[in-house]
């Protein structure tokens, strides 16, 4: 294979509600960390061990938007992305890295919003609004 890849997956729960920053020209962006687990039983002494690790998700335009309008601390989603890092001189000037999930696909696995509202969880529902214009009316098929 000649080309590369740069693709992840993951599902998770969410460690607080998506953070949102509005650009002029109406451009926005979405912040929230993200939480997966492992665990296994520790052969020496049999205990039970759970490991976290903690994801940076970035969601932008539309996507953002419904993310924050459905999503909130505790949910569990599935995500498809790319990831990314991003370095910056902090103010004693080092330099610092932070590696990020830029997201293009997800699908909400379980949302609290839906649930206290009474609606069915949009489990099936996949979202793909990255950089994607909205649909014309006369492309509608009926």
């Amino acid at each position: 294979m000649s080309g590369t890849l740069n693709k992840v997956m993951l599902i998770g729960h969410l460690g607080d509600d998506v953070k949102m920053h509005y650009f002029e020209g109406g451009g926005s962006i979405g912040r929230f960390p993200l939480a997966t687990n492992e665990s296994y039983v520790n052969k020496s002494n049999g205990e039970k061990v759970t490991n976290t690790e903690w994801h940076n998700i970035v969601v932008r335009n539309k996507a953002a938007e419904v993310c924050e309008k459905y999503l909130s601390k505790g949910d569990k989603i599935y995500i498809e992305g790319r990831i990314k890092t991003r370095k910056w001189t902090d103010d004693e000037g080092k330099d610092r890295y932070s590696t990020e999930i830029n997201v293009n696909e997800f699908t909400f696995l379980s949302t609290k919003k839906e649930t206290a509202a009474g609606e069915a969880p949009a489990s099936s529902s996949s979202t793909s609004l990255v950089d994607s214009p909205p649909p014309e009316e006369d492309d509608l098929p009926f």
